[in-house]
């Protein structure tokens, strides 16, 4: 997809807030789906969110826990007026023993997901009474001998600081005709989903404008990072479209996190793609040899399926040509001395093996005069040779003669690998060879390090001339010729 220009300056602060109306809609959804979570830690600290909040989730007091809760309040109150001997007092604490052991059976906290918080109650109320019945700790715990023996105020302050706080935390989610549990927080996104609705539009309008071939599809699937914020499900992936109008307005720079998530995603791939491509090249050309298509390529036979031509011209050949024609003008005129140096020592070699030379070594000049005639006779034969080889280029019946030569070499190469052992046995090895590169060296391939590599291609893009890359290391020269931006 065509990125869209950076905004212009007069609308710059268009795009900043609608880039900030974005993030606070995307701090409610977040806050949305982390309350249910939350909620816990949220009637502790802020009580007043979950006040606010509760019945937007459709949460409302459990009227289990609830009931246990005021008994336990009208209990503290008979206390308080008659004390803990009275009749009252009696009652309640016998109701609580009754409640509790309800508790414990029906466990009206796993409606809400929160059993674990009905284990943390029973496990705290068996180690303060030491008992290994959670029931039977309850009901000693509500029991006026217990309460007068150690003390009601230190073990009512218990109960407030480590029973009544597990019990708060339980509630009741009420259930929608869908089956679903109730969450009206649409209500509050609504206004933030006209808003976005209205941004899109004018901008798909624009954007038609400005590009005249574009239909309204275009123009919106242009901005398609926007229609995610219309979503009234996977709220979540709003992330994407925030990010992207914070970075578009300035406000953030996600430049490093683009360039980081294109090398993960072409390190992921790029050992894949690697096997798959050279495989595949293997592949087909493993094919084409058992086709006798490689054979038909380097003789170039019409007896084989037509070989296609684009130019009327035998590579190979000409290739071969002008290979020859730098050997024999560029590169032997360089190697001359060279020539003549290893000509020159096998010479003198040759004389110094001979029995009749051997002998005549004591004569006074002799050494002498072999080096000079072996110097002598060495620049004439790489003087012959050389000439030879150019007269055998530039000489037209040379020329002639020589390309026959090649011809009917090649005819006979041809003819000979045509028989049928030889060419099948060429091509089975040809075959075999190409499944040993594929089993050793393709893996190794996909095992080298394309985070390197791709550093490698960074760098590249973003060097200054002149200026050596460095790659963890090992320093690569980069030169710049004729490169303008």
């Amino acid at each position: 997809m065509v990125n869209p220009k950076s905004p212009k300056q007069p609308y710059l602060w268009v795009e900043r807030l609608m880039a900030i109306i974005a993030t606070i809609n995307l701090g409610l959804v977040l806050f949305n789906l982390s309350y249910v979570p939350w909620r816990d830690f949220y009637l502790r600290h802020l009580p007043q969110i979950t006040r606010i909040y509760d019945p937007i989730k459709g949460i409302e007091p459990h009227r289990e826990t609830e009931n246990y809760l005021n008994t336990v309040y009208k209990l503290q109150e008979a206390v308080n007026q008659t004390g803990l001997n009275s009749q009252e007092a009696k009652t309640q604490l016998e109701e609580l023993s009754r409640l509790s052991t309800e508790m414990i059976d029906n466990n009206p906290f796993a409606a809400a997901g929160k059993s674990g918080t009905l284990e943390k109650i029973k496990n705290r109320m068996r180690d303060r009474l030491k008992q290994e019945s959670a029931k039977q700790a309850f009901a000693i715990f509500w029991s006026q001998n217990y309460l007068l023996q150690n003390g009601w105020t230190k073990e009512f302050n218990f109960f407030n600081r480590q029973i009544r706080p597990l019990i708060a935390t339980n509630y009741f989610r009420q259930i929608g005709e869908n089956g679903e549990f109730i969450d009206n927080f649409w209500i509050i996104d609504l206004p933030f989903v006209c808003i976005f609705a209205i941004d899109l539009a004018f901008r798909s309008y624009y954007i038609k404008r400005r590009y005249l071939g574009f239909t309204w599809l275009n123009a919106i699937l242009w901005r398609w990072y926007d229609l995610l914020l219309l979503l009234p499900f996977w709220r979540w992936l709003r992330v994407i479209p925030v990010l992207v109008r914070l970075d578009k307005a300035k406000l953030l720079n996600l430049q490093p996190l683009r360039q980081q998530i294109h090398l993960g995603v072409v390190t992921s791939f790029a050992e894949e793609i690697t096997e798959i491509v050279v495989v595949r090249v293997i592949n087909q050309i493993q094919g084409s040899i058992k086709a006798g298509e490689f054979v038909h390529w380097l003789l170039q036979k019409e007896s084989l399926r037509p070989y296609i031509d684009i130019n009327n011209v035998n590579e190979v050949e000409a290739i071969a040509t002008i290979v020859i024609q730098m050997i024999v003008y560029q590169v032997l005129p360089k190697i001359q001395p060279e020539v003549i140096a290893i000509l020159r020592h096998n010479i003198i070699g040759a004389i110094n093996h001979s029995p009749i030379i051997h002998n005549l070594h004591n004569l006074p000049g002799l050494a002498q005069v072999e080096i000079q005639l072996s110097e002598q006779l060495a620049a004439q034969l790489t003087t012959n040779l050389y000439n030879a080889l150019v007269t055998a280029v530039e000489d037209p019946v040379g020329a002639k003669l020589s390309s026959q030569l090649v011809q009917r070499f090649s005819e006979a190469l041809g003819t000979e690998i045509q028989k049928k052992q030889v060419l099948s046995e060429l091509q089975s090895l040809l075959v075999d060879f190409l499944e040993e590169i594929k089993l050793n060296y393709v893996k190794r391939l996909s095992q080298e390090d394309f985070e390197k590599i791709l550093e490698q291609t960074r760098q590249l893009r973003t060097y200054a001339p002149s200026q050596p890359l460095v790659v963890k290391g090992s320093t690569l020269q980069v030169q710049q010729k004729g490169i303008r931006d």
